[in-house]
């Protein structure tokens, strides 16, 4: 067994871009129930919209990176004002079912031929990528970053995903600790509460959820950028379930939490995976088979957040008082 390519693996996970990815939706996600209380099963919707915003505003309208930008995340704020008007006035659980809802309807949408002008049907968009990789300052060459190398168009993804992660998370801590941002922690313990003292309940609610959704949507165009192809069934209910996993690993009503939790995640996945394959290799697991191990590790992931739960339900870096599992 190769313990060092194991950990080799394990190690570039750390810093991944799907790790990245999954951070900046979890830290939407944060944005919305660890602040504010709202329990938004769609996250992959928001995703969804903004990769999708920006390889039709690619392909189809040829615009640059900036302006394909701008309208993955202009397609997540409309998403938002369409989930939360008809929503956020009653309570929070029809929430809960129109974003799972929305979401799912959004993935058969996607995957239909009678839009495949506009998604590309079941085939998905691809080679998107074109003026984000023209605009890349790294000169050509491959980069060794310690045990991993990188070529320049690998290194200036990560860059840019890991600064937008960083920006989304400074937001978020100058935000938490504003007026307004207290308001919303009053709003996700007590709303009634906040609505006697004159606040408009609806309007932070709204403000909160387009918040978070646009954070969602940068996570969204991250994760198809680094591969150029965005296809429907990457927008799976399984994609905002892995989002929660993350969040509530890390803490639900932190900013750090979505972060850590999101390498810890996938960096353990790499981990368990690892350490499966080679014993199935020199056959001390003959029950099972490398088909197999890809399943397995998500049972024992599951047991470990089992776990997590019982003996720490508010995550790794979340307050107990403040914020737990059980929200």
């Amino acid at each position: 067994m190769d313990f060092l390519q194991i950990f080799n693996l394990t190690a570039v996970q750390l810093f991944d871009i799907f790790t990245a990815s999954y951070a900046l939706c979890a830290l939407g996600l944060a944005m919305h129930f660890g602040y504010t209380g709202l329990l938004n099963f769609g996250q992959a919707g928001f995703a969804a919209l903004g990769a999708y915003g920006y390889a039709f505003a690619a392909l189809k309208m040829h615009w640059n990176s900036i302006g394909s930008f701008g309208f993955g995340i202009a397609l997540a704020v409309v998403f938002a004002l369409i989930l939360g008007i008809p929503t956020l006035r009653l309570r929070a659980d029809y929430l809960a079912i129109v974003t799972i809802a929305a979401a799912q309807a959004m993935y058969y949408a996607f995957g239909t031929q009678e839009f495949q002008a506009f998604t590309g049907g079941a085939n998905g968009l691809s080679e998107f990528g074109g003026d984000f990789y023209a605009n890349n300052p790294i000169p050509k060459g491959n980069y060794s970053l310690g045990l991993v190398s990188y070529n320049q168009n690998e290194l200036w993804i990560r860059i840019v995903a890991w600064l937008l992660v960083g920006l989304a998370a400074g937001l978020l801590v100058i935000l938490s600790r504003s007026p307004w941002g207290r308001t919303l922690k009053g709003i996700r313990e007590d709303e009634d509460a906040v609505r006697s003292l004159g606040k408009n309940v609806f309007v932070y609610k709204m403000q909160s959820l387009v918040l978070g959704g646009v954070i969602g949507s940068l996570g969204g165009m991250v994760f198809v950028l680094s591969s150029q192809t965005n296809q429907a069934s990457t927008w799976v209910s399984n994609f905002t379930f892995m989002t929660w996993t993350v969040l509530l690993l890390g803490g639900a009503a932190t900013v750090l939490g979505p972060i850590v939790g999101s390498a810890v995640f996938f960096a353990f996945l790499a981990l368990v995976q690892g350490l499966m394959q080679g014993l199935v290799d020199i056959n001390a697991l003959p029950f099972l088979t490398t088909a197999q191990v890809g399943q397995v590790r998500y049972l024992l992931v599951g047991l470990f957040l089992m776990i997590l739960v019982i003996f720490r339900p508010q995550g790794f870096f979340g307050n107990k008082k403040e914020m737990q599992f059980n929200g």
